[in-house]
């Protein structure tokens, strides 16, 4: 159990294991994923375009195509977000989402191996995005960490519609004139 949840640690494919290799990720065998993740801890960095973030999506969610090394990394994000909350960044919560997205869309297969972990880091985003939550967030830290929850609890619509909506005074206001 996790002090800040409450909820159990998601079985996790260590970042040492071999079995990465066998991984598939965009650019073919995940065996540098473990690396990228290991940056997690500590990171900063709102933009998804700085690393590791923009490897991490490049790798495992590349134009909305997802991987079996997608489902091994998902419990390794939301822990490093559970481990450090106040790092809280976007893509903590994106990348996740989107991958759950891509799964649904394209009915990606889970490996079985991979499975519990997956599903139980998808089960604790909507608590955590509760726990981090602060008066100060950023409307796309806000809509970010709401699109997690959606996704997570399988209204995928909804997580879509508040990832595209980068703009939410302006899709407010066309909404209002229809």
């Amino acid at each position: 159990m996790t002090a800040r949840d409450g909820l159990p640690d998601a079985p996790m494919l260590a970042l040492d294991d071999p079995a990465w290799t066998s991984l598939r990720c965009a650019q073919g065998s995940a065996r540098g994923i473990p690396a990228l993740l290991a940056q997690l801890d500590g990171a900063r960095e709102e933009s998804w375009q700085s690393e590791p973030w923009y490897s991490l999506w490049s790798a495992l969610c590349h134009q909305g195509e997802v991987y079996s090394a997608s489902f091994a990394a998902v419990p390794h994000i939301v822990a490093a977000l559970a481990e450090a909350p106040e790092l809280a960044t976007p893509s903590h919560f994106v990348l996740p989402a989107s991958i759950e997205l891509g799964r649904a869309l394209h009915d990606a297969d889970i490996p079985d191996a991979l499975i519990d972990g997956y599903v139980t880091a998808l089960a604790r985003l909507p608590l955590l995005a509760g726990l981090v939550a602060t008066p100060d967030w950023s409307e796309t830290l806000c809509a970010a960490a709401l699109a997690a929850s959606a996704a997570a609890t399988g209204q995928h619509a909804l997580a879509e519609l508040l990832l595209e909506a980068d703009d939410v005074q302006a899709v407010l206001a066309h909404l209002r004139t229809v």
